[in-house]
């Protein structure tokens, strides 16, 4: 049910656009990451790897796409993805930190994540409060972005950017839209933070630690022996500084 009411609603006036938009900002971004695998999870109206390099792409989707997967459970090795894309799909995923820990598991070292969300401190976020409907787009999880960038840090997963888009006012309309068409201009320019979706780029950093193997010594095996045998030697040794002042008065 969940992917036709999705499929619906990219078909509508509001949907068409926030298609057209995240599109064209998709396209700009994987044009320059480069590796062997890319792959898209979920959104099947997005088309986020068009404009990708990258010789072999794969879409998945839990009921679209080339492999039917979830998104909390990828069916890829470790290290063995260049480049992933995840279109709204945090919103509506059961345990949306286990799929970005898979995001991370998947993701090569120096490997790219660009997923795109819909951010709650925005007018879109203010229709999902109002209305409360259990339709595509409004039934999902609102995430913010500090809260995303927060998980991808605990993740390993660095931030590189992020871009708000869409400060309409979602009017499923096109008549209002065109109409109250200065709210999108004045809401980019003067409160950019309160677009009503953001699109975040984010790098799986790696750190390199070379482990430096001591060579040891054979008595540092059994150190508290040493250790309390070298106290005993002191004893003694104080023992006989004091036999030979006795022996010299």
């Amino acid at each position: 049910m969940q992917a036709f009411t999705q499929k619906v609603w990219f078909e509508t006036t509001l949907g068409q656009r926030l298609l057209s938009r995240e599109q064209a900002i998709y396209d700009r971004a994987v044009g320059d990451v480069f590796g062997f695998y890319a792959v898209q999870v979920g959104s099947p109206q997005i088309n986020c790897l068009q404009q990708s390099r990258i010789p072999n792409l794969i879409a998945t989707g839990n009921t679209t796409g080339g492999v039917r997967c979830e998104s909390s459970y990828l069916p890829f090795a470790e290290s063995s993805i260049d480049l992933l894309c995840m279109p709204h799909v945090l919103e509506f995923s059961d345990n949306p930190h286990q799929t970005l820990r898979e995001a991370a598991r998947v993701l090569v070292p120096e490997g790219y994540v660009i997923l795109t969300g819909f951010n709650p401190m925005s007018f879109w976020g203010l229709k999902k409060r109002m209305i409360k409907a259990h339709r595509y787009p409004w039934h999902g999880q609102f995430f913010s972005l500090s809260r995303i960038k927060d998980w991808l840090a605990l993740l390993g997963l660095e931030f590189v950017e992020a871009q708000f888009l869409s400060h309409e006012v979602p009017i499923n309309n096109e008549k209002w839209l065109k109409r109250l068409s200065c709210i999108e201009k004045v809401g980019s320019k003067w409160w950019p933070m309160m677009g009503g979706q953001y699109v975040i780029v984010a790098k799986k950093r790696v750190v390199n630690i070379t482990l430096l193997k001591p060579k040891w010594k054979r008595s540092l095996l059994q150190s508290g022996l040493v250790i309390g045998g070298h106290k005993n030697m002191n004893q003694n040794k104080q023992k006989q500084q004091k036999s030979m002042k006795e022996i010299k008065q």
